[in-house]
């Protein structure tokens, strides 16, 4: 089965309207994803992984904003937080950096998502390859992710 077929069945048992679908053209970087999908680089859903006092932690953030990792911790009440390693993301995710889906991990991961991403709809995000991608709401995100939303910049 591949990383996009796990992502699309993770989608399907949390009742996501959205499918995943490869486009013939990279989606790796926000700005990539935006040129091939015609939409706002904002309404792109990144899928970043960090660690938070040793912990996976997956923020989705909005393509047009950067996670401020002093600002989130304080928020989260964390000592420390900074960016995991591609081998650390891949040990979480089971997904390679540039197709990191907020579903279909290996086991549940701590999620933040970013209460900028409520201004766009649809949202798009990764679908598990770097070119893989699927449509969604922020409601929808929140709720298969069950994450908690939060400012994740300053």
């Amino acid at each position: 089965m591949t990383t996009m077929q796990q992502v699309q069945e993770a989608l399907d048992a949390a009742g996501a309207a959205g499918r995943a679908r490869q486009l013939p053209r990279s989606t790796r970087t926000a700005a990539e994803a935006a040129e091939a999908l015609g939409c706002p680089v904002g309404a792109i859903a990144n899928s970043l992984v960090f660690l938070a006092d040793g912990s996976p932690l997956l923020v989705l953030t909005s393509g047009a904003h950067r996670v401020e990792v002093g600002a989130l911790a304080v928020r989260l009440g964390r000592e420390e937080i900074r960016r995991a390693t591609p081998d650390q993301v891949r040990a979480a995710t089971g997904q390679v950096i540039g197709g990191v889906a907020p579903v279909g991990h290996p086991a549940p991961l701590e999620t933040v998502v970013d209460e900028h991403l409520a201004e766009y709809d649809p949202l798009w995000a990764a679908a598990g390859t770097p070119n893989a991608v699927f449509p969604t709401t922020f409601d929808e995100l929140v709720r298969i992710t069950g994450g908690r939303v939060a400012a994740v910049g300053d």
